[in-house]
């Protein structure tokens, strides 16, 4: 097998190559195939998605569909909070060397209007950038909306913004937290759109994003959103766009519901909650990262406690991992035109 290695099959178990899908998709329809059959596709060996028979070692088995999946999703989760790090981290330090320059007259409104990565420091200053944004926006916007129910009158802030775009053809994609499909301010903002904006939900999103025509994008630049960051160096726009469109994949659609946990008695957000907990985070920052408040989020570990037996926080974390709960909910996703597995 050293004649083939990854150099021939550069991929990964979410999109196989040819031979690679027509020997697993074999092997998972008989539940087993010759290790001859899989001596040109190396992959699914170094994948994990074949392996030894252990009673005939002539022949290989395949790993469960689902498995791979659960390995996949968990990949997809690490990789969305490493982003969300290197954003902060991003943040931070812009904000640092935007201070050391102090009040100058080059740090003024009208500075660096050119430059890849420009501070918008007040509401003012961010709602003439966004409006800028929009005019000269054509084809796509796409934003993460993080928090809980979407009040009205937030939705309505930026609702002109988005008329004005839905005249001109543009279309737009938004992700929000699940907690969202709760709030009738969405589903009103959702109804005047029509067919202009579609939505999805996740448990977890990264901080605000609104990226237009993949040229410009905005972040929030402190916690009370009252400075926020425009980029629009290709490398960081790239960057955003691949996070997004990886949430996206994951998102439920609106008009559909959100699946079960595949847990008896326990909820889709409480098998969140679970993973969370698994990952030592404290209640408040639970609750944020899923759009809920601190005491809904204490109420579902109440009755988590309850469902699993568990009588301290201490033995809350054991019954978590003895069940399998300590990794985050894994959604169906929509089924592909290819056989590979996704």
């Amino acid at each position: 097998m050293t004649g083939h290695g990854t150099e021939e099959h550069p991929h990964g178990a979410d999109r196989l190559c040819a031979a690679g899908d027509r020997v697993y998709s074999r092997a998972v329809r008989r539940g087993r195939v010759p290790r001859r059959d899989a001596e040109q596709v190396p992959c699914l060996l170094d994948l994990a998605l074949l392996h030894p028979d252990p009673d005939d070692m002539d022949w290989l088995v395949p790993t469960a569909p689902q498995e791979v999946m659960t390995r996949l999703l968990r990949g997809v989760y690490d990789e969305v909070a490493e982003s969300q790090r290197r954003v902060g981290a991003a943040v931070a330090a812009v904000e640092w060397y935007a201070g050391l320059g102090g009040r100058t007259p080059a740090a003024g409104p009208g500075a660096g209007e050119g430059s890849a990565i420009r501070v918008l420091d007040g509401l003012a200053r961010i709602q003439a950038a966004m409006d800028e944004a929009t005019q000269a926006c054509t084809t796509e916007v796409l934003t993460v909306q993080p928090g809980g129910i979407r009040r009205e009158h937030e939705l309505s802030e930026g609702l002109h913004r988005a008329l004005a775009l839905r005249g001109r053809g543009v279309r737009m994609r938004d992700l929000y937290n699940h907690v969202a499909r709760h709030g009738q301010g969405l589903l009103t903002y959702l109804e005047l759109m029509g067919d202009a904006v579609e939505a999805r939900t996740l448990d977890e999103v990264v901080d605000r994003l609104i990226l237009f025509d993949r040229t410009v994008a905005f972040i929030p630049a402190n916690s009370e959103r009252t400075m926020a960051l425009e980029l629009r160096h290709p490398a960081l726009i790239s960057y955003l766009v691949t996070v997004f469109e990886r949430l996206w994949r994951l998102g439920v659609p609106l008009n559909a519901p959100v699946p079960d946990s595949g847990f008896e008695g326990i909820s889709h957000r409480e098998q969140s909650i679970a993973a969370l907990l698994a990952e030592g985070h404290q209640d408040a920052v639970i609750a944020e990262r899923l759009g809920i408040s601190v005491r809904t989020c204490r109420a579902h570990i109440a009755r988590l406690s309850e469902t699993l037996g568990a009588a301290s926080r201490t033995q809350l974390g054991v019954r978590i991992a003895q069940v399998g709960l300590d990794t985050p909910a894994q959604l169906t996703l929509p089924r592909q035109e290819s056989p590979s597995v996704r």
